[in-house]
């Protein structure tokens, strides 16, 4: 397996991470890169050779600043407008953890907001506005994107992976300890002859002849139990 001190550099480098979580929760590996990092061939890379949906997980204290909710927070909040939105509203998936989605947004300069190039942009300039919550990020927030859009928000748990052991969080971590924008792009790596998520063993190969950096949750869990 691979290290955090590689993962680290390759992030930095704008390169992707893979993060394979634990197998008694969603068992997937995950297509991870700094968001300050996107281009439009990550996003092709993503969407070709992962097969996921694209989204972008973004640190609670930041979404916090924005105002952001989670999807079923905000969908319970709409009851009294009709009784449905309270029996769709999912606060526990089935592995027990509940759903980190928020919003999805466009940035005002995008088009559709699904190409490639769009999906991009929109990534790149919520990642300046992560940099910047503390001056100017919240009004340029509010000023400059448009709901709903093309790219998920994932809200990442307060306390991480003391309270939460997802892709979102193991991301977000990752991203914290490699003083990046605390804002990645995942995608779940799916798998075509299976119609199911990718094995961790094909993902290692696909690893392997790509040159890319694979973690397993625990060995962020790991590092992250130490340090607290």
């Amino acid at each position: 397996m691979d290290t955090i001190e590689q993962a680290i550099h390759a992030l930095k480098e704008g390169s992707f991470v893979l993060i394979h979580d634990d197998k008694s929760r969603e068992n997937e590996v995950d297509m991870v890169v700094a968001a300050e990092h996107i281009k439009p061939h990550h996003i092709a890379s993503m969407r070709n050779q992962a097969g996921g949906l694209i989204c972008l997980a973004v640190a609670s204290e930041i979404t916090q600043k924005l105002g952001l909710l989670y999807m079923h927070d905000i969908l319970k909040s709409m009851t009294h407008i009709s009784s449905t939105f309270s029996k769709i509203a999912s606060s526990k998936s089935p592995y027990g953890d509940s759903p980190s989605f928020s919003i999805s947004v466009n940035h005002c300069d995008t088009y559709t907001g699904i190409t490639d190039a769009d999906r991009a942009l929109t990534i790149s300039r919520m990642a300046e506005v992560c940099r910047n919550i503390d001056s100017g990020g919240v009004d340029e927030f509010a000023n400059s994107f448009r709901a709903p859009g093309h790219v998920p928000i994932l809200i990442a748990s307060t306390n991480l992976l003391q309270e939460r052991a997802g892709h979102t969080e193991l991301s977000i971590y990752l991203m914290q300890i490699a003083n990046l924008v605390p804002a990645a792009v995942i995608c779940e790596m799916l798998d075509s002859t299976t119609y199911r998520a990718l094995s961790i063993v094909k993902a290692k190969n696909y690893a392997n002849e790509l040159g890319i950096t694979l973690l397993e949750s625990n060995q962020l869990l790991g590092l992250h139990s130490k340090v607290a």
